[in-house]
């Protein structure tokens, strides 16, 4: 069903949609909301906090003040109640003349906003005392929105298309629901997540569908994991002396941590069956130069070795790092590194395509590029992927099809999960753990601050642009969502190329096209682009060691391993480095668990304690994950739903190990559809 067969959306409104990715009445359903609109017990004026949105119940004292200023018109007028004033300010917003007197009380609803030494509330919902008793304890969805639609708007839409299109047709056998104890039905939680009765609805509805994600994100990974460890070693390597020379050529000491991961690389490649094995380390704990000496390795027993970027960007970075390798590194005289990317033209392409046929290059660097169809392999013998989770759980698969036999597989991820968890999420790998720094790295300077630092911050920036350095500015969201107090990218960068009209300012978030990403990131690597605004998605995205400063606005908006990861985009060269973490709210609390990344640098405390304080807390805010296999899920949040999930696809495949059996069926369908999602994907 398309989107304009809703009642409502026509043409304009529907290409507001597909912005959003949303191009049929099917898509809307897993359109979750980013945030909800909780209607709690109104708080004392003396108890509103900068940044947060609440409800206070207050006298009026002052009659409403008038002021225009060019296309708007601001009212203003204030409340008291015994535990403090406060003044609350509306835009072109005349009613609120004739609604407010002095002497009435209302409870007024809206974002607190510190301006100065004074709070005020920020053109806050005016509700009677009768109203917003019968809206109290309510839940209101609020999606993420793109400029022109309203989210009243896709409220209408979705619900819409709960009431027109079909249920879904529950998967699981009863006995596997029955196990599951107190979760809803698929089918009552997919209308629950957008339109919850209460709280513990909202709860139980977010678990079932996180349970849905990992169930066959697990499944799926297991199942690879079969077919792998029945499959003998294509690809035998012997132990020489070439990786040994290259680790004494370097210019500096491998860790322990590091000697100890590359032994049981070695271990897999000259073992019975076909590495699958995913190294974990900390941002800068060297987990590239690693790569690299397996490449050697490769080479050295005469295979080809790939490595998988995520983005273009990312794999020429690697590629020229691999080339200086070569370069200055005597043992590395036997690698022949070859770059294949999108962008190349077409005589660089066919001169890529045709060394690697001949096996004259035997390491190819690449992104999505290394899948295609035209790409032929000699003896294609190890396949590294760079960041796991940004790629889909069959692109292993695909070039194990273009060889003689499986080749071995090596993930390298710089996100921290505890091991007890890493075991499940990544049931198809071997995990090993890089858990030391090297001791050349300097440390990165952290700061907590709040609004009323801005200027010092804007002015610590410039310093930092001013002696040749670049920076980062991340926000939580892409644009302005209704009723959301967060910084955006489009906001953020008026507001800088303001601060700074002499510098170059660049955006990047998840909603611009492949090579609109590519553009920015490129400009912001060469140096041409001085401030980056982005999203998260920075997070795996370019390697700048001149940028030595990144700001994070509304830091409390992410979990403490994603803000650990942000930092880590600096720090990255020979100069100083600082991270800044600027937090929107007042509360004790964010302030609390912000400290814990000043006092550590360790990626893996930091986890341990973010999954450790982050529980329902995070359920009405702004989900983290940025990977479109976890709409629902959070890592941090559901790893209850993560080890149930891995103990039933446990069962399932102890049982039915090919998914044969009648009650199975629907699992096996639905897996089948969830491998070709995976396609569409990572062909994104």
């Amino acid at each position: 069903m398309k989107v304009t067969d809703l009642k409502g959306i026509g043409p304009k409104t529907a290409a507001l949609f597909e912005k959003l990715g949303l191009f049929n009445a099917e898509d809307l359903l897993s359109y979750y909301p980013l945030h909800y609109d909780f209607y709690e017990e109104p708080r004392a004026i003396g108890a509103a906090v900068a940044g947060e949105k609440c409800a206070v119940q207050g006298v009026i004292t002052r009659t409403v003040a008038v002021k225009a200023t060019g296309k708007v018109t601001i009212f203003t007028t204030q409340i008291e109640d015994p535990t403090g004033k406060l003044r609350l300010t509306w835009f072109n917003a005349p009613y609120v003349q004739s609604l407010l007197r002095r002497g009435a009380v209302f409870i007024f609803r809206g974002n607190v906003v510190r301006r100065g030494a004074e709070l005020l509330m920020e053109h806050p919902e005016i509700l009677t005392l009768a109203k917003y008793e019968e809206l109290s304890g309510s839940l209101r969805p609020i999606y993420g929105l793109t400029k022109g639609l309203s989210n009243g708007v896709v409220v209408r839409a979705v619900q819409q298309a709960l009431d027109l299109l079909p249920r879904a047709e529950e998967y699981l056998p009863e006995g596997l629901l029955v196990d599951m104890g107190r979760l809803l039905r698929e089918e009552d939680a997919l209308e629950a997540i957008h339109f919850p009765k209460d709280e513990a609805e909202l709860l139980s509805a977010q678990k079932r569908l996180a349970f849905d994600e990992f169930f066959f994100f697990v499944l799926a990974m297991r199942r690879l994991r079969q077919m792998e460890a029945a499959e003998e070693n294509a690809f035998p390597m012997e132990l020489g002396w070439k990786t040994e020379e290259a680790i004494a050529g370097l210019p500096y000491h491998l860790t322990n941590a590091q000697l100890r991961v590359w032994n049981e690389i070695e271990g897999d490649l000259v073992g019975a069956h076909p590495m699958a094995r995913l190294v974990q380390g900390d941002v800068g704990s060297g987990k590239t130069v690693i790569s690299f000496l397996a490449m050697l390795l490769c080479a050295e027993n005469g295979f080809q070795s790939v490595l998988l970027a995520p983005t273009e960007v990312l794999a020429r970075q690697h590629y020229e790092k691999l080339c200086a390798f070569c370069a200055t590194n005597a043992a590395f005289a036997g690698v022949r590194p070859v770059l294949l990317v999108g962008s190349l033209r077409a005589k660089e392409r066919r001169e890529a395509l045709s060394a690697i046929a001949a096996g004259e290059a035997n390491a190819i660097v690449g992104t999505h590029a290394v899948l295609e169809e035209t790409v032929v392999y000699k003896s294609l013998g190890l396949v590294i992927t760079d960041e796991q989770h940004r790629f889909g759980v069959k692109q292993r698969a695909a070039l194990a099809e273009r060889g003689t036999g499986r080749p071995h597989t090596l993930v390298m991820s710089a996100t921290p999960i505890p091991r007890t968890l890493g075991i499940i999420y990544f049931g198809d790998l071997s995990i090993s753990v890089i858990d030391e720094l090297p001791a050349r790295r300097l440390p990165i300077k952290t700061a907590i601050v709040d609004e009323t630092w801005r200027e010092k911050t804007e002015h610590f920036i410039r310093k930092e642009l001013d002696a040749g350095h670049q920076a980062y500015v991340i926000c939580p969201m892409i644009e302005p969502a209704e009723e959301l107090a967060a910084m955006d990218v489009g906001t953020a960068a008026r507001r800088l190329r303001k601060a700074f009209p002499d510098i170059s300012v660049g955006i990047l978030h998840g909603r611009m096209s492949g090579s609109e990403k590519e553009k920015a990131m490129a400009a912001f690597a060469e140096g041409k682009t001085k401030i980056l605004v982005s999203t998260t998605v920075v997070e795996v995205g370019v390697d700048v060691p001149n940028a030595t400063v990144i700001l994070v606005e509304n830091a409390e908006r992410f979990g403490l391993a994603t803000l650990h990861q942000l930092r880590g985009r600096v720090g990255r060269g020979d100069a100083q480095s600082y991270c800044i973490f600027a937090q929107g709210s007042e509360s004790k609390d964010v302030e609390e668990r912000l400290s814990i990344l000043k006092k550590s640098n360790d990626g893996f405390v930091i986890a341990e304690e973010d999954f450790r304080l982050r529980g329902t807390g995070d359920l009405l805010g702004i989900r983290q994950s940025g990977d479109p296999r976890f709409r629902a899920a959070d890592l941090g949040r559901d790893r209850d739903m993560l080890r149930l999930a891995g103990k039933i696809a446990g069962r399932v495949l102890a049982e039915d190990p090919e998914l044969s059996m009648a009650e199975h069926a629907g699992i096996k369908k639905r897996l089948e559809a969830y491998f070709a999602a995976e396609e569409r994907i990572d062909s994104l």
